[in-house]
């Protein structure tokens, strides 16, 4: 059993740092919003392991508020990039200073 847990353990770790290293390496704002799921997805599989680990379902709640928050992100976030996309006409996120006075 422990083979299997450091297995998705990796797994987690190799999908968080491919969506960190997507997320501060691209300019394109669909692109950092799915590698920002792709974190969230490794996250979810870390705390599964961590709950089958401890025999617990500590770990599934979590989960369960991470697709909740993920959902919420892709309604609120596609909304934020269509409107962007309207005004500007584009989504590069190079050009955008929107907190500069």
């Amino acid at each position: 059993m422990i083979e299997n847990q450091s297995i998705y353990l990796a797994l987690s770790v190799v999908l968080f740092i491919i969506g960190a290293a997507g997320a501060v390496c691209r300019r394109n704002a669909i692109v950092v919003f799915m590698c920002i799921e792709i974190m969230l997805g490794g996250v979810g599989i870390a705390f599964v392991t961590f709950s089958r680990a401890n025999q617990s379902l500590d770990g599934i709640f979590m989960v369960l508020f991470i697709m909740a928050v993920a959902a919420a992100e892709a309604a609120v976030g596609l909304a934020i990039f269509v409107l962007m996309y309207r005004k500007h006409g584009t989504i590069d996120l190079d050009k955008f200073n929107l907190l500069k006075w």
